[in-house]
């Protein structure tokens, strides 16, 4: 799937410009992750791939089709919004019926929807969960049932809002799990995250807001370089590439390891 922005804007009914000409593409598999200050505008962007929000100018086209030309419904289908506050998705009685819910109503096969419902709720790991009423899960575990119903879905990209919000360490790494098994299955990912130590993890290409403007697109080594222009949108490097930065490596350190291979040159420069 290739999905083009070509100068987009976008106001909201009080007159507030949220997008101000954006021209970003997106293809392939790679996990894009999108970062800014709250109000830079992500959300509002990201509710545009799928058409719950439509441009105020400009264009989109998804595999060259118009998103003028379809539903919401009918490009939900292709593009799966996990919304930030699980409350704003759920809605039936269990897990198991949230999980069908998507693709009953696009029409899937009913020996299709229980595959993917099985390997949805496993994936997310609430295959022991599915007669449960959502509300009675607990706030992380509610999160990981609004991925399972849009995985169940089985659309070509997921976008993710905000998914580690809230999380612990063990839902951040069934996160990752999830992000990485997925684009083995040949989806694209994409998240927005305030996170950026779970940025520099999982995702190859970083698409930094300002203001309603694209600021950076790049890879994360090379996003996370960039400290002045990440400084406009209150975003600061992962704490190792600050360290590295403040012990003027000669290259921009996003793990550990790379950290400790440019620690022990830096030393033996010095001596």
């Amino acid at each position: 799937m290739k999905i083009q922005f070509s100068d987009l804007h976008f106001s909201y009914p009080s007159g507030d410009e949220a997008l101000k000409g954006i021209s970003l593409e997106f293809s392939g598999t790679a996990p894009v992750a999108i970062i800014g200050q709250n109000g830079s505008g992500k959300t509002t962007f990201a509710k545009h791939f799928n058409g719950i929000l439509r441009p105020g100018s400009g264009k989109l086209l998804i595999d060259g089709e118009d998103i003028h030309a379809r539903s919401t419904a009918e490009w939900s289908a292709r593009i799966g919004y996990v919304f930030q506050n699980p409350q704003d998705q759920l809605f039936l009685e269990t897990v198991k019926k949230e999980l069908e819910f998507g693709p009953k109503k696009i029409k899937m096969e009913p020996e299709r929807i229980a595959e993917n419902v099985k390997y949805a709720a496993q994936l997310c790991k609430m295959d022991d969960k599915l007669d449960i009423h959502p509300f009675d899960l607990s706030p992380t575990q509610r999160k990981f049932c609004t991925i399972a119903s849009i995985v169940a879905m089985d659309p070509e990209v997921i976008l993710l809002d905000e998914p580690t919000g809230g999380q612990d360490y063990y839902g951040t790494l069934l996160l990752e799990e999830i992000i990485e098994s997925l684009q083995k299955k040949g989806k694209l990912v994409i998240t927005i995250s305030h996170d950026m130590d779970f940025v520099i993890r999982n995702f190859e290409r970083v698409i930094a807001l300002c203001d309603g403007k694209v600021i950076i697109d790049a890879d994360a080594r090379t996003a996370f370089s960039r400290v002045e222009e990440l400084a406009r949108t209150f975003i600061e490097p992962p704490p190792v590439t600050r360290i590295a930065q403040a012990l003027d490596f000669d290259e921009t350190v996003v793990d550990l390891q790379r950290f400790f291979v440019c620690f022990d040159k830096k030393l033996k420069g010095a001596a």
